[in-house]
């Protein structure tokens, strides 16, 4: 029988990831680097060490080198989350990037119409960022990310998968000071396509499922020798607003070399810290860490590694 019942897919798939409960595409909402995340992952005016795009792809053009990041999350629930991002500048004013994040869920377990176990079924979304981005004063930039997308989900009898593409937009206002300002809109369109020929019934069933489109507000600033770094954000869908979004994270540097921090957002309480030494190159190398309180799931730990070249 190809009709499938998969107890505790719709548990797994409905916990949510970062922001916009219910809605697709959850996993490009949670955050990517440990140093985000320590701070709230609200650093849609923040140039990530590795992973800039992912927040702004209008920061690569301030990057001061090509850098590579990795990063892995320690999840409950038999959750995984890795991101890998590269970025490189493109002169004399444009700037290039290339990113994968991938998510999932392991340990399903499959069972027939009669309640017979079957296999243990794991579900997979991923997304491949192409970014450009052009400077157009030495203080003002735009960028584009253009998303791949895929959505696989395990069936007894194979998988089915969602395809899709998707857009963000953005702009970035950079100073010397790090008092930046950014306006970022995520997921222009982004969607998903499905085919359902085969696996319910004979008739052939296609259908789209949209992202929230989300609009951005970030800033940085220093308060007291604090670094602070946040943003607000509007959840659209449907054509209406769904919802609101408030992250604020802060970091605090000794010995210019050490890291604490502390942030909340998507629904997270998280505190984290950093390392910056010298591999090749006088501070080329950065190692993360957040520790990530996301209710009802459990603690989640993160680990990011960037690298300067």
């Amino acid at each position: 029988m190809r009709k499938t019942y998969l107890t505790g897919l719709i548990f797994c798939l409905s916990i949510v990831w970062g922001g916009s409960q219910g809605y697709p595409g959850s996993f490009l909402r949670m955050g990517a680097s440990a140093r985000s995340m320590g701070m709230g992952s609200g650093f849609s005016a923040e140039i990530d060490h590795g992973f800039p795009a992912y927040h702004n792809p209008a920061s690569l053009v301030f990057l001061k080198s090509r850098e590579i990041g990795f990063s892995h999350h320690f999840l409950p629930l038999s959750r995984r989350f890795n991101s890998t991002s590269f970025s490189t500048a493109l002169p004399p004013t444009a700037a290039l990037g290339l990113a994968w994040v991938s998510s999932g869920t392991d340990k399903i377990d499959g069972r027939t119409s009669s309640g017979q176990h079957t296999q243990y079924l794991s579900t997979a979304e991923d997304a491949v960022f192409f970014t450009f981005a052009q400077k157009l004063t030495s203080w003002f930039s735009l960028g584009i990310n253009i998303k791949i997308l895929r959505h696989q989900l395990p069936m007894n009898t194979g998988s089915l998968t969602g395809k899709g593409t998707g857009f963000d937009m953005a702009v970035f206002v950079h100073t010397e000071k790090k008092a930046n300002l950014a306006f970022m809109i995520q997921d222009i369109n982004s969607r998903y396509h499905w085919n359902t020929d085969g696996f319910f019934d004979k008739n052939t069933r296609q259908y789209v499922e949209y992202f929230p489109t989300i609009y951005r507000l970030g800033t940085t600033f220093y308060y007291n020798d604090i670094y602070f770094a946040g943003d607000l954000g509007i959840i659209t869908a449907d054509e209406s607003v769904q919802g609101y979004s408030f992250r604020l994270g802060a970091e605090y540097t000794f010995r210019d070399k050490y890291y604490l921090r502390a942030g909340f957002g998507n629904g997270r309480i998280a505190v984290g810290a950093g390392l910056d030494w010298s591999f090749l190159k006088l501070d080329d190398a950065h190692l993360d860490y957040a520790f990530v309180l996301e209710a009802p799931a459990g603690l989640a730990h993160v680990f990011t590694y960037a690298f300067s070249f």
